[in-house]
């Protein structure tokens, strides 16, 4: 069942561990199918690097399994890519990582400022990465932490945990990942070389404004 998609998360799973976003069992990745109603989600405590599109789970909206060949239980924090399902119904891909920078600002409970243009593709609809208040992870409260951030940005930190990002495609929630630690890792960078004073940052009208230039013609 919905084999391609599982083959899908399984290389993005994967690629995280290689980009050092995550490692091993740490952090979850899901794709929702619009077809199906259904959601392909990565397994609880597998190491990524062990793992087939056969330990992938197949998940309902409402947490019921529907599929497990290798009888593997869906990630404990299933519950949190169900819910940003439920309110961004744009959304079609969930990514969990722990990668260091971010988590840091995370752990401070410190929001990202855009501090350079390329969070215009983060979504970040009040000019930051916000902060989920924390929750003790794979619970209900903690899906529902991510109700209102989840709501105002496509990136966001969770409190003394990780990032979480989404997008209409897994490439693209993991690329936004990406963005995410390599932003974390420059502020972090942008504090520590100005002795804490907080940087220049990119004003929400100058995200929103870019276009394409219309001086070139194809």
């Amino acid at each position: 069942m919905l084999e391609k998609l599982k083959e899908d998360l399984l290389e993005v799973a994967q690629e995280a561990d290689r980009l050092m976003l995550c490692k091993h069992k740490s952090g979850n990745f899901s794709i929702y199918d619009v077809e199906t109603g259904f959601v392909v989600v990565t397994p609880a405590g597998k190491d990524r690097n062990k793992l087939s599109s056969d330990d992938i789970c197949v998940v309902d909206l409402e947490a019921n399994v529907i599929e497990s060949k290798a009888n593997l239980k869906p990630t404990s924090e299933l519950l949190m890519h169900l819910q940003i399902y439920k309110v961004r119904k744009d959304v079609k891909a969930v990514v969990h990582t722990h990668s260091k920078f971010a988590t840091t600002f995370a752990v401070l409970k410190k929001e990202i400022p855009a501090i350079v243009y390329e969070c215009s593709v983060l979504g970040l609809k009040s000019g930051v990465i916000p902060v989920a208040p924390y929750a003790t992870p794979g619970t209900k409260a903690l899906a529902h932490s991510v109700i209102d951030p989840i709501q105002i940005s496509d990136a966001i930190l969770l409190e003394s945990h990780g990032v979480v990002t989404c997008d209409e495609t897994i490439e693209e929630a993991l690329l936004k990942a990406s963005y995410v630690e390599e932003l974390a890792e420059i502020y972090y960078r942008a504090l520590m070389l100005n002795q804490g004073k907080e940087p220049n940052i990119v004003s929400l009208e100058e995200l929103n404004k870019w276009k394409y230039p219309s001086e070139i013609i194809f």
